[in-house]
């Protein structure tokens, strides 16, 4: 699916001056009053908005609920009871279990980390993947999606993007953004102004994210990483573990939740050094000297800096590909490989653009929920917890009688962990050899198929403790604004990861 601004032009074959020199153009033509201006919103009296009555106003960008980070469970075990329509084998030790090397026993994994705390982050990367509103010109903030102010030339997708569980639920993409707490531009308020066309001001690129759009891009899963800190020597390792101190206080404040992931900025490693010495930093990427990572082969990623690659061309090679293609060329050249042989795609980004947009398009048509549904994308944190569940977690099969099995698994306590969830294979079960599945309170998401290759069932597994009543806050969102289609489709596929119960049917109802 490729995806094309209102007004065209072939800027990949433009050298560097003529795409800025198009982008001037493209600016005065929509902020010119003598053009007539593409109307998006209510209110306007006349076509130059001399006798408009719309007003912007600033106002604070703030979530109008947020996920408990800091009340998430600690350690877990529980217990799923298996009944069959057959007898079970004798020997119980027929019934192997394994927690696979990628969720949902997918065969690639895929990350990508957005640097400098970028404002695109939310609007361009969070959005394409969740269905909102892009711009080709223009950027805006959560408190534009709340008011539905959006800029000029905003345009739809019309789909979100991920993968599957395996068993036909959807499962977004997500990506890491890094913070910039002790800058105070996180706190500035953002203008909104619904109706108002006299300019697009208000649309501007901003210094950076506000702790607003962080708020609502972790509700949906996305995950955070220090970067550059505010020091007046980046090179001297005290003063930076210092800032690190500083910089996770705001964010606790802020956010209610630690953050664990460090990405290197600037190609200085002395980051990397007082990571490995700061006791919230569990895991961390660089650009060069890190740790190559292969998803089936076992790698350890505590404090180990996992190596990424911003794919960009040479500066002294003429290369006419954009990032993307570049990024394009090595998946195939991994899954060109064995499974076990795979290395991460792991990506780092700055800005992203409608190129980006596409990419992300491509990504989900070809190896997400559209396409072969292989790829696994999470954000580095929440892959760093599952390879630690899959290290230290346990599954324990316990025949009760002839056609009930029952499960135990056991995660432990982990530090600074959100994401509680797993998948286990079952070997030697179908699911047609399977009559039901009950869980336990522990669990809150629970889906299980077939998964042929290894001749098993796969069953994935979620504990998040607040998982039903997150899904409920998107169920009065959607119930607040019944014509938003995007508070909808969010509402359908937050309840969609809940496992089956009445509660699940009735937010169901609530939402059709």
């Amino acid at each position: 699916m490729k995806v094309k601004p209102i007004l065209y032009f072939n800027l990949k074959a433009l050298c560097p001056k003529g795409k800025v020199l198009i982008h001037i153009v493209l600016f005065f033509l929509i902020n010119t009053s003598c053009i007539k201006q593409l109307n998006l919103y209510e209110g306007d009296k006349d076509e130059d908005n001399g006798n408009s009555d719309v007003k912007e106003k600033a106002v604070v960008c703030e979530t109008d609920f947020f996920y408990p980070f800091d009340k998430e469970v600690k350690s877990i075990e529980t217990t799923l009871t298996i009944r069959t329509r057959t007898p079970l084998p004798e020997d119980i030790s027929r019934l192997k279990t394994e927690i696979p090397p990628l969720k949902y026993n997918k065969s690639w994994l895929f990350m990508l980390t957005q640097d400098d705390c970028k404002q695109v982050a939310f609007c361009c990367t969070w959005a394409a993947i969740n269905g909102y509103p892009l711009s080709n010109l223009y950027f805006y903030d959560l408190a534009h999606t709340q008011a539905d102010d959006f800029p000029p030339d905003s345009y739809y997708l019309n789909k979100t993007l991920g993968c599957t569980d395996g068993a036909g639920n959807e499962v977004r993409f997500s990506f890491t953004t890094t913070l910039s707490p002790e800058w105070e531009y996180m706190n500035e308020t953002t203008k909104v102004g619904k109706g108002y066309t006299e300019n697009f001001h208000r649309f501007f690129m901003k210094s950076g994210l506000f702790w607003g759009n962080v708020k609502e891009m972790l509700n949906y899963g996305v995950g955070i990483a220090f970067h550059d800190l505010k020091v007046d020597d980046p090179y001297n390792e005290e003063e930076v573990l210092t800032h690190l101190d500083i910089a996770h206080s705001i964010i606790v404040d802020k956010l209610g939740r630690d953050c664990k992931m460090l990405a290197r900025p600037d190609g200085n490693d002395t980051y990397i050094k007082a990571g490995t010495r700061y006791p919230s930093v569990l895991t961390m990427t660089t650009e060069s000297g890190g740790s190559t990572l292969y998803p089936y082969q076992d790698t350890e990623l505590y404090k180990i800096p996992v190596q990424r690659s911003f794919y960009a061309p040479s500066p002294t090679v003429s290369d006419p590909r954009n990032d993307p293609e570049r990024i394009k060329e090595a998946i195939l050249n991994e899954l060109s490989k064995p499974e076990k042989e795979r290395m991460a795609i792991n990506v780092g980004v700055h800005g992203t653009d409608g190129e980006w947009v596409d990419f992300f398009v491509w990504l989900n048509d070809e190896y997400g929920k559209d396409g072969q549904d292989n790829m696994w994308m999470p954000s580095q944190e929440e892959y760093y917890e599952y390879t630690y569940y899959r290290t230290h977690g346990t599954v324990k099969t316990h025949r009760i009688d002839d056609y009930t099995l029952e499960l135990t698994v056991t995660l432990p306590e982990g530090m600074s962990c959100y994401y509680p969830a797993i998948t286990v294979n079952l070997q030697n079960l179908q699911t047609d050899d399977i009559l039901s599945i009950d869980t336990d309170e522990n669990i809150s998401g629970f889906s299980y198929a077939d998964y042929k290759e290894k001749d098993c069932v796969m069953l994935n597994i979620d504990c998040r403790k607040y998982l039903a009543e997150h899904a409920e806050n998107f169920v009065k969102r959607h119930e607040k604004h019944p014509n938003v289609k995007a508070y909808k489709t969010d509402a359908t596929y937050f309840v969609n990861l809940l496992k089956q119960s009445e509660e699940k049917d009735e937010l169901l109802n609530r939402i059709r």
